[in-house]
């Protein structure tokens, strides 16, 4: 059975604003754009630096330090210079609360 845990309130997000947040011990960075809230793993699999302070746009999040954009559905880079995917985790609504699952989907 899979576990959820709150992470934030869906009224703390902003659009296209990651917010980082911090799950036993994991950084996550929870993303609200094109109608959905994601959580993908914080930390850039490229360089140890936190994707949450990067820039969203189409569905990716981009690492502020060099550049690479990981797509919040698969975590999976679209450009260099990282090559390796970073995980992401099942999100769901519950009113206010935006739950996220440790499980990772990728």
């Amino acid at each position: 059975m899979t576990t959820f845990v709150r992470a934030c309130g869906l009224s703390e997000l902003e659009q296209n604003t990651p917010k980082r947040v911090e799950l036993d011990g994991t950084p996550i960075s929870v993303v609200k754009t094109e109608g959905e809230v994601f959580a993908i793993h914080d930390i850039c699999s490229h360089a140890n630096v936190s994707l949450s302070e990067g820039e969203v746009e189409d569905c990716q999040i981009e690492c502020w330090l060099h550049g690479s954009s990981f797509d919040l559905r698969t975590g999976k880079p679209s450009g260099l210079p990282a090559t390796r995917p970073v995980p992401v985790y099942p999100v769901k609504i519950e009113g206010d609360d935006v739950l996220v699952s440790l499980t990772q989907e990728s």
